[in-house]
């Protein structure tokens, strides 16, 4: 799985380093001074290190809890994201942390209580408020994916069943559900699942599993009472989406009970212009990066987008209630 196992030196005796170890028994362990060393240094190469990634683990300092930017998101209340880990193990040519990291190694930071105690502040700290406050999880990394080596479920679920005022969504496209289905669903707990065309997927996501086995997933949470959401996102819009999009809802909404959904979400490609350059030059063979684009507030969208956006968000609202969905920002 990991090419190698790098540890900073001031966790090396952390339980949870040694646990980790221990579950990866045939990968050849180093010491890091700073995850910074290997993650940040200069003249990396990120199509070459997700052929062989590492893992790093590290300990996340300042702050663990950061507001989301605007837009991001279903609620009234305030937004929130946590990153206990960045970077991806899917390989998605439209992802943004290609843009974003100079390195595709993972690094996984271990001193979750540090998360947990930030947490407990920021959920109390919303008590009595209006709206109902969210924390994501999945922003910078997919949360579900690493699952059997970093357990996070095992730890952040039971933080977040004590405190029912507000609501943690956990974004995925892995099917790794096993440990959600040993324990009791959560109402405060929303498992996002994001969701491209069949096309799309084929084309653009490597190393995700296949929408049949990710409905399968989603279908077994539902079923056990976890309350479930649907992101089709990022849509990438070209002239033949609209049907394309159509089969997908079809599909998913064949499978699933749509009146129990959580909520749905519909978000276009775009990410921050600088990070479309530095993927640009990343993949510069890639179709994707060759299409013309359009730069609005320093965000780089699919020029000639929203006319394909709408008729497809059409399409989307005639299979599920208007209040059920919501057109992602960010």
């Amino acid at each position: 799985m990991f090419s190698t196992i790098y540890i900073e030196s001031d966790i090396r005796d952390h339980p949870r380093v040694a646990e980790i170890v221990a579950r990866c028994p045939d990968v050849p362990v180093l010491e890091c001074e700073r995850y910074g060393e290997i993650f940040n240094r200069k003249g990396q190469s990120f199509r070459a290190q997700k052929k062989a990634p590492a893992l790093i683990l590290a300990r996340k300092h300042g702050r663990c809890v950061l507001p989301t930017p605007a837009g991001y998101g279903f609620e009234s209340g305030a937004g929130f994201y946590f990153s206990h880990m960045l970077n991806c193990l899917y390989d998605c040519r439209y992802c943004f942390l290609q843009g974003m990291y100079r390195s595709a190694h993972y690094v996984l930071f271990v001193n979750y209580e540090d998360f947990g105690a930030q947490l407990l502040s920021s959920i109390e700290a919303q008590r009595g408020k209006n709206g109902t406050a969210v924390y994501y999880s999945g922003y910078d990394c997919d949360s579900l994916a690493l699952e059997p080596v970093s357990l996070f479920s095992e730890y952040f679920l039971p933080l977040f069943r004590e405190h029912s005022h507000v609501m943690l969504e956990i974004r995925t496209k892995s099917t790794q559900v096993r440990r959600l289905l040993e324990v009791e669903a959560m109402p405060n707990c929303v498992i996002a699942m994001s969701l491209t065309s069949e096309r799309a997927g084929k084309e653009w996501e490597h190393k995700v599993p296949a929408l049949g086995k990710r409905l399968d997933a989603l279908q077994k949470l539902q079923e056990a009472g976890w309350p479930v959401a649907i992101r089709f996102e990022p849509v990438v819009a070209e002239p033949n989406a609209k049907s394309e999009y159509e089969q997908l809802f079809a599909q998913v909404f064949a499978r699933l009970d749509v009146g129990r959904l959580h909520s749905v979400s519909l978000g276009e490609f775009r990410m921050p212009k600088g990070f479309h350059k530095t993927i640009t030059r990343l993949y510069p063979d890639e179709a994707l990066y060759a299409r013309e684009i359009q730069v609005e507030d320093g965000v780089a969208s699919l020029r000639g987008s929203e006319q394909i956006m709408q008729a497809i968000e059409a399409s989307l609202l005639s299979h599920v209630a208007p209040d059920t969905y919501y057109r992602c920002a960010q």
